[in-house]
């Protein structure tokens, strides 16, 4: 039986890792690509931090080719809109059907992603929606999955979560009002070892920084542990 062709949108954290987890054990696609938006300013994933240095050593110990969508700093929607489709048209061209996505419950973000590949005649897959994020969070830790977490939204958790690795002590202590997998976008990580893996990723923990953004004339910041 051949299987349809599928890219795999990876984020290099933990919700990324539980979708790709589920959808190779299913195999139902053969995907031909881990796609990944980059900073292409500073090299690194966007909104994560992590280097790409460390993102090309995840795809290399998965075994499944990465393909590098390089973005502006802050793109705007139009742009990022403008991007995102060129690289869809061209998977399109070469035979690719689905676009894979980890995405458990924002439904205006999982609208926007069908709409637009139904535009260039793509269909969304979502292996782990509306399933419940506190089992999701146990099921990755009970699988073997490691994880460290590279940034925290300040309007949600302090400086003291970021730089931590994502386990039960984690989830036991961030408040009840975070969503155990930073759906919100709470917290982001980057999974270093678990059964995805052929080795763990190795790497070093670095300085914590504090980043502030503007939106609707208010400013909110993220810390981000650096990690090489």
């Amino acid at each position: 039986m051949i299987k349809p062709k599928a890219i795999f949108n990876w984020s290099s954290g933990k919700d990324s890792a539980m979708a790709l987890y589920k959808t190779l054990q299913e195999d139902k696609f053969d995907i031909q690509c881990l796609m990944t938006s980059i900073n292409a300013q500073n090299d690194r994933i966007s909104m994560h931090g992590v280097r790409t240095t460390l993102l090309e050593k995840q795809a290399a110990s998965i075994g499944i080719p990465l393909h590098k969508l390089l973005l502006p700093e802050m793109p705007s929607m139009e742009v990022y809109t403008e991007i995102v489709g060129n690289a869809m048209k061209q998977f399109k061209t070469d035979g690719v059907e689905y676009s894979i996505f980890g995405d458990i419950f924002l439904e205006d973000l999982k609208l926007y992603r069908e709409n637009q590949l139904v535009k260039v005649g793509l269909s969304a897959v979502f292996p782990i929606w509306k399933q419940s994020t506190k089992q999701l969070m146990e099921n990755f830790i009970d699988a073997g999955f490691k994880a460290i977490v590279v940034c925290v939204d300040d309007r949600c958790l302090d400086k003291s979560f970021v730089g931590r690795l994502l386990d039960k002590e984690f989830l036991q202590d961030i408040p009840e009002n975070v969503d155990p997998c930073g759906e919100n976008g709470e917290y982001h990580s980057f999974v270093f070892d678990g059964p995805l893996f052929s080795k763990p990723i190795e790497f070093t923990k670095g300085e914590v920084v504090y980043k502030t953004y503007e939106q609707a004339e208010k400013s909110y910041g993220f810390y981000y542990c650096d990690i090489e």
